[in-house]
Protein backbone atom coordinates (compact mmCIF):
# COMPACT_ATOMS: atom_id res chain seq x y z
CA UNK A 1 0.00 0.00 0.00
CA UNK A 2 1.47 3.27 -1.38
CA UNK A 3 1.52 6.34 1.06
CA UNK A 4 -1.51 7.62 -0.03
CA UNK A 5 -3.51 4.78 0.54
CA UNK A 6 -2.50 5.03 3.71
CA UNK A 7 -3.32 8.06 4.36
CA UNK A 8 -6.50 7.39 2.90
CA UNK A 9 -7.10 4.64 4.74
CA UNK A 10 -6.33 6.57 7.52
CA UNK A 11 -9.63 8.90 7.47
CA UNK A 12 -12.61 7.58 9.25
CA UNK A 13 -15.97 6.78 6.78
CA UNK A 14 -19.45 8.52 7.53
CA UNK A 15 -21.60 5.96 9.05
CA UNK A 16 -24.89 5.77 7.91
CA UNK A 17 -27.94 5.30 9.59
CA UNK A 18 -30.52 3.10 7.93
CA UNK A 19 -33.13 3.29 10.46
CA UNK A 20 -34.54 6.48 12.60
CA UNK A 21 -36.78 5.97 15.77
CA UNK A 22 -40.43 6.90 15.81
CA UNK A 23 -39.33 9.43 18.49
CA UNK A 24 -36.82 11.42 15.67
CA UNK A 25 -39.42 11.31 13.08
CA UNK A 26 -41.77 13.23 15.26
CA UNK A 27 -39.28 15.26 16.62
CA UNK A 28 -37.93 15.92 12.85
CA UNK A 29 -41.54 16.39 11.78
CA UNK A 30 -42.35 19.38 14.53
CA UNK A 31 -39.21 20.72 13.63
CA UNK A 32 -39.75 20.88 9.72
CA UNK A 33 -43.55 22.05 10.35
CA UNK A 34 -42.32 25.18 12.84
CA UNK A 35 -40.62 25.46 9.66
CA UNK A 36 -44.13 25.63 7.79
CA UNK A 37 -45.00 28.12 10.62
CA UNK A 38 -42.27 30.31 9.79
CA UNK A 39 -43.02 31.03 6.48
CA UNK A 40 -46.48 32.33 7.93
CA UNK A 41 -44.64 34.93 9.64
CA UNK A 42 -42.34 36.53 7.13
CA UNK A 43 -44.48 36.06 4.33
CA UNK A 44 -48.41 36.89 5.96
CA UNK A 45 -49.17 37.28 2.33
CA UNK A 46 -49.69 32.98 2.13
CA UNK A 47 -52.55 34.36 4.98
CA UNK A 48 -54.49 35.97 2.46
CA UNK A 49 -56.91 33.61 1.27
CA UNK A 50 -58.15 32.37 4.88
CA UNK A 51 -58.33 36.02 6.45
CA UNK A 52 -59.80 38.00 3.05
CA UNK A 53 -62.15 35.30 1.73
CA UNK A 54 -64.05 34.29 4.36
CA UNK A 55 -64.84 38.03 4.60
CA UNK A 56 -65.60 38.07 1.06
CA UNK A 57 -67.80 34.70 1.13
CA UNK A 58 -69.91 35.79 3.78
CA UNK A 59 -70.66 39.38 3.26
CA UNK A 60 -70.87 38.43 -0.92
CA UNK A 61 -73.53 35.42 -0.47
CA UNK A 62 -74.86 36.90 2.49
CA UNK A 63 -75.91 39.90 0.41
CA UNK A 64 -76.65 38.10 -2.99
CA UNK A 65 -78.32 34.88 -1.41
CA UNK A 66 -80.23 36.31 2.00
CA UNK A 67 -83.04 37.67 0.97
CA UNK A 68 -83.98 34.93 -2.14
CA UNK A 69 -83.58 32.25 0.18
CA UNK A 70 -84.49 33.30 3.34
CA UNK A 71 -86.39 36.73 3.39
CA UNK A 72 -82.85 38.65 4.78
CA UNK A 73 -79.80 38.18 5.67
CA UNK A 74 -79.74 37.47 9.16
CA UNK A 75 -82.11 34.87 8.79
CA UNK A 76 -80.08 33.39 6.17
CA UNK A 77 -76.86 33.48 7.89
CA UNK A 78 -76.94 29.97 10.08
CA UNK A 79 -77.27 28.33 6.59
CA UNK A 80 -74.35 30.76 4.91
CA UNK A 81 -71.98 30.62 7.94
CA UNK A 82 -71.55 26.82 7.85
CA UNK A 83 -71.13 26.84 4.45
CA UNK A 84 -68.90 29.38 4.24
CA UNK A 85 -66.81 27.99 6.79
CA UNK A 86 -66.55 24.51 5.20
CA UNK A 87 -65.44 25.71 1.64
CA UNK A 88 -62.95 27.76 2.85
CA UNK A 89 -60.78 25.84 4.95
CA UNK A 90 -61.21 23.14 2.25
CA UNK A 91 -60.34 25.21 -0.32
CA UNK A 92 -57.33 26.19 1.24
CA UNK A 93 -56.12 22.38 1.53
CA UNK A 94 -54.59 23.32 -2.32
CA UNK A 95 -51.86 25.29 -0.63
CA UNK A 96 -50.49 21.95 0.87
CA UNK A 97 -49.92 20.25 -3.26
CA UNK A 98 -48.55 23.43 -4.95
CA UNK A 99 -46.13 24.18 -1.90
CA UNK A 100 -44.84 20.27 -2.08
CA UNK A 101 -44.24 20.47 -5.80
CA UNK A 102 -42.65 23.68 -5.76
CA UNK A 103 -40.04 22.45 -2.88
CA UNK A 104 -39.58 19.56 -4.83
CA UNK A 105 -39.02 21.62 -8.20
CA UNK A 106 -36.85 23.93 -6.16
CA UNK A 107 -34.93 21.33 -4.97
CA UNK A 108 -35.69 21.58 -1.41
CA UNK A 109 -36.63 17.93 -0.54
CA UNK A 110 -32.67 16.75 -1.76
CA UNK A 111 -31.37 19.44 0.74
CA UNK A 112 -33.33 17.55 3.32
CA UNK A 113 -32.55 13.77 2.11
CA UNK A 114 -29.31 14.80 2.37
CA UNK A 115 -29.50 15.74 6.04
CA UNK A 116 -29.56 12.98 8.85
CA UNK A 117 -33.42 13.28 9.34
CA UNK A 118 -36.73 11.20 8.68
CA UNK A 119 -37.21 11.19 5.14
CA UNK A 120 -41.16 11.66 5.81
CA UNK A 121 -40.53 14.91 8.11
CA UNK A 122 -40.58 17.41 5.27
CA UNK A 123 -43.76 15.84 3.69
CA UNK A 124 -45.32 15.32 7.27
CA UNK A 125 -44.65 18.82 8.14
CA UNK A 126 -45.80 20.95 6.02
CA UNK A 127 -49.07 19.35 6.31
CA UNK A 128 -49.10 19.60 9.77
CA UNK A 129 -48.39 23.52 9.66
CA UNK A 130 -51.09 23.47 7.17
CA UNK A 131 -54.05 22.91 9.99
CA UNK A 132 -53.12 26.52 10.96
CA UNK A 133 -54.37 27.79 8.04
CA UNK A 134 -57.27 25.82 8.38
CA UNK A 135 -57.88 26.76 12.36
CA UNK A 136 -57.62 30.75 10.95
CA UNK A 137 -60.06 29.82 8.18
CA UNK A 138 -62.51 28.79 10.80
CA UNK A 139 -61.77 31.73 13.34
CA UNK A 140 -62.48 34.47 10.50
CA UNK A 141 -65.58 32.87 9.38
CA UNK A 142 -66.83 32.54 12.37
CA UNK A 143 -65.94 36.28 13.66
CA UNK A 144 -67.24 37.53 10.22
CA UNK A 145 -70.53 35.82 10.57
CA UNK A 146 -71.32 37.04 14.32
CA UNK A 147 -70.17 40.22 13.07
CA UNK A 148 -73.32 40.52 10.61
CA UNK A 149 -75.65 39.10 12.62
CA UNK A 150 -74.95 35.01 13.29
CA UNK A 151 -75.83 34.07 16.49
CA UNK A 152 -74.60 30.21 16.93
CA UNK A 153 -76.99 28.40 19.15
CA UNK A 154 -74.19 26.18 20.72
CA UNK A 155 -71.05 27.87 21.33
CA UNK A 156 -69.57 24.20 22.06
CA UNK A 157 -70.79 22.88 19.14
CA UNK A 158 -69.11 26.07 16.98
CA UNK A 159 -66.10 24.34 18.99
CA UNK A 160 -66.88 21.02 17.97
CA UNK A 161 -67.34 22.19 14.37
CA UNK A 162 -64.16 23.70 14.42
CA UNK A 163 -62.69 20.50 15.39
CA UNK A 164 -64.42 18.57 12.69
CA UNK A 165 -63.64 21.19 10.12
CA UNK A 166 -59.55 21.09 10.62
CA UNK A 167 -59.76 17.09 10.33
CA UNK A 168 -61.95 16.84 7.73
CA UNK A 169 -59.56 19.54 6.00
CA UNK A 170 -56.48 17.77 7.27
CA UNK A 171 -57.72 14.51 5.60
CA UNK A 172 -58.14 15.98 1.77
CA UNK A 173 -55.03 17.85 2.32
CA UNK A 174 -53.76 14.26 1.73
CA UNK A 175 -55.48 14.28 -1.52
CA UNK A 176 -53.48 17.43 -3.06
CA UNK A 177 -49.87 16.66 -1.38
CA UNK A 178 -51.08 12.97 -3.62
CA UNK A 179 -51.18 15.43 -6.90
CA UNK A 180 -48.37 17.72 -5.79
CA UNK A 181 -46.13 14.00 -6.04
CA UNK A 182 -47.32 13.03 -9.01
CA UNK A 183 -48.10 16.29 -11.28
CA UNK A 184 -44.68 17.69 -12.55
CA UNK A 185 -46.05 21.26 -12.58
CA UNK A 186 -47.27 23.74 -9.38
CA UNK A 187 -49.89 25.67 -12.00
CA UNK A 188 -50.93 22.05 -13.07
CA UNK A 189 -51.68 21.34 -9.15
CA UNK A 190 -53.48 24.20 -9.02
CA UNK A 191 -55.44 23.63 -12.06
CA UNK A 192 -56.74 20.03 -11.12
CA UNK A 193 -57.46 21.36 -7.39
CA UNK A 194 -59.70 24.10 -8.62
CA UNK A 195 -61.74 22.17 -10.55
CA UNK A 196 -62.14 19.12 -8.12
CA UNK A 197 -63.26 21.79 -5.43
CA UNK A 198 -65.21 23.86 -8.13
CA UNK A 199 -67.38 21.07 -8.73
CA UNK A 200 -67.82 19.51 -5.21
CA UNK A 201 -68.30 23.13 -3.80
CA UNK A 202 -71.47 24.02 -6.36
CA UNK A 203 -73.04 20.56 -6.43
CA UNK A 204 -73.20 20.58 -2.46
CA UNK A 205 -75.47 22.28 -0.08
CA UNK A 206 -73.25 25.14 1.45
CA UNK A 207 -75.18 27.71 -0.23
CA UNK A 208 -79.19 26.77 -1.58
CA UNK A 209 -80.99 24.05 0.13
CA UNK A 210 -80.93 20.64 -2.13
CA UNK A 211 -84.36 21.41 -2.83
CA UNK A 212 -83.94 23.97 -4.96
CA UNK A 213 -81.45 22.40 -6.99
CA UNK A 214 -82.63 20.74 -10.77
CA UNK A 215 -84.45 17.29 -10.14
CA UNK A 216 -80.94 15.34 -11.70
CA UNK A 217 -78.12 17.55 -9.59
CA UNK A 218 -80.36 16.80 -6.25
CA UNK A 219 -79.16 13.30 -5.84
CA UNK A 220 -75.79 14.56 -6.50
CA UNK A 221 -75.88 17.26 -3.78
CA UNK A 222 -76.84 14.88 -1.60
CA UNK A 223 -73.99 12.23 -1.50
CA UNK A 224 -71.31 14.61 -1.91
CA UNK A 225 -69.32 14.27 0.99
CA UNK A 226 -69.27 18.11 1.03
CA UNK A 227 -72.88 18.34 1.63
CA UNK A 228 -72.43 15.50 4.57
CA UNK A 229 -69.77 17.45 6.53
CA UNK A 230 -71.87 21.46 5.80
CA UNK A 231 -74.99 19.45 7.27
CA UNK A 232 -72.63 17.93 10.23
CA UNK A 233 -71.46 21.38 11.19
CA UNK A 234 -74.48 23.07 10.33
CA UNK A 235 -76.20 20.67 12.81
CA UNK A 236 -73.60 21.58 15.67
CA UNK A 237 -73.08 25.11 15.53
CA UNK A 238 -77.10 25.27 15.33
CA UNK A 239 -78.48 23.13 17.47
CA UNK A 240 -75.56 21.52 19.64
CA UNK A 241 -76.95 18.20 17.82
CA UNK A 242 -75.04 15.39 16.27
CA UNK A 243 -76.60 12.92 13.44
CA UNK A 244 -75.42 10.70 10.62
CA UNK A 245 -73.98 13.57 9.14
CA UNK A 246 -71.04 13.90 11.41
CA UNK A 247 -70.21 9.74 11.17
CA UNK A 248 -70.65 10.20 7.22
CA UNK A 249 -68.00 13.17 7.49
CA UNK A 250 -65.27 11.13 10.24
CA UNK A 251 -65.66 8.01 8.36
CA UNK A 252 -65.30 9.69 4.97
CA UNK A 253 -61.86 11.79 6.44
CA UNK A 254 -60.33 8.84 7.09
CA UNK A 255 -61.32 6.61 4.76
CA UNK A 256 -59.66 9.48 2.41
CA UNK A 257 -56.42 9.26 4.72
CA UNK A 258 -56.72 5.75 4.41
CA UNK A 259 -56.56 5.23 0.62
CA UNK A 260 -54.53 8.56 -0.02
CA UNK A 261 -51.86 8.41 2.65
CA UNK A 262 -50.19 5.19 1.75
CA UNK A 263 -50.28 6.41 -1.60
CA UNK A 264 -48.62 10.16 -1.33
CA UNK A 265 -45.60 8.53 0.79
CA UNK A 266 -45.00 5.54 -1.36
CA UNK A 267 -44.76 7.95 -4.47
CA UNK A 268 -42.99 10.76 -1.92
CA UNK A 269 -40.13 8.13 -1.00
CA UNK A 270 -39.66 6.71 -4.81
CA UNK A 271 -38.93 10.15 -6.22
CA UNK A 272 -36.26 10.71 -3.47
Amino acid sequence: MTSTENVFAAIPTATVTETISAGKAVRDTATLARRGLLKFKHSPQLLVDVIIVPIIYTVLFGSIFGGVIAGDVTTYLPTLIPGVLVNVAITSTVVVGIQLREDIDKGMLDRFVSMPISRIAPLAGGLVAANLRYLIAVVITVIAGVAMGYRPASPLGVLASAALVVFSAFALSWVFALMGVVLTKASAVQGFSALLLTILGFTSNAFVPTSTLPGWLRPIAEVNPLSQLISAVRLLSNEGQVDHHLVYSVLGSLLIMAIATPLTVRIYLRKL
